[in-house]
This record gives structure tokens, sequence and C-alpha cells, in this order.
């Protein structure tokens, strides 16, 4: 679950920018339609009582869904933005990771 002062913070701009190839950018765009449509069907399922259990199936497939995504980012991440930043001797960079690798293990 995502808190408030985490989507604020996910909603300021930032200066730095990635670097994705366009394949992963459309791969994501499709993972993320997908969990899109897997959250309206979710909605609709409450609203029409569906059983409890069905729900949180979908639920589950959801969150594995949105992980997924966020491995295809994070290896991005490692191979493109963390090894560049280490090849130009900026070593916060690990920090950062284990910060961001904290958050994913939340869930």
């Amino acid at each position: 679950m995502i808190h408030e002062d985490e989507l604020l913070v996910a909603e300021e701009p930032s200066c730095r920018k990635s670097h994705h190839p366009d394949s992963v950018k459309t791969n994501l765009i499709h993972r993320l339609n997908r969990v899109e449509g897997q959250i309206r069907g979710i909605k609709k399922m409450i609203e029409n009582d569906v059983y409890c259990d069905d729900i949180i199936t979908q639920l589950a497939a959801t969150q594995s869904a949105l992980n997924s995504a966020a491995k295809v980012l994070l290896d991005g991440h490692l191979k493109g933005c963390v090894k560049e930043r280490l090849a130009e001797g900026d070593d916060a960079v690990l920090d950062e990771l284990l910060i961001t690798v904290s958050k994913l293990m939340r869930k």
C-alpha cells in the first residue's frame, strides 16, 4: 500500500531522468495498462458483491503484476543508472539503491 507521504514524494518533479529504451517503456506501459484494467475489474467485483476470496485472488494477481513491472524497472536501473553513476565515482547511488530495495521489500 502506498502511504500518503510516499505519494507526495512520487509526484514531486525530479531533475534526474531515466534513459530507458523505447522497448522497455512500451513493455512497462503495457504492463501498467493491464494493471489498470485489473483494478477496474476489482472495483466492479466489489460493486457486484463478488465473493471475497475471488476478489483477494484478483488483488494478489494485480500485486504480482505491479511487482513484475518493478522488477523490469529495477533491472534497468541497475544496468543503467546505477552502473553509470558508479563509473562516475558516485558511491551515494548505493545508499539510494538500498532505500529503493527496502521500499520494494515492504510489500
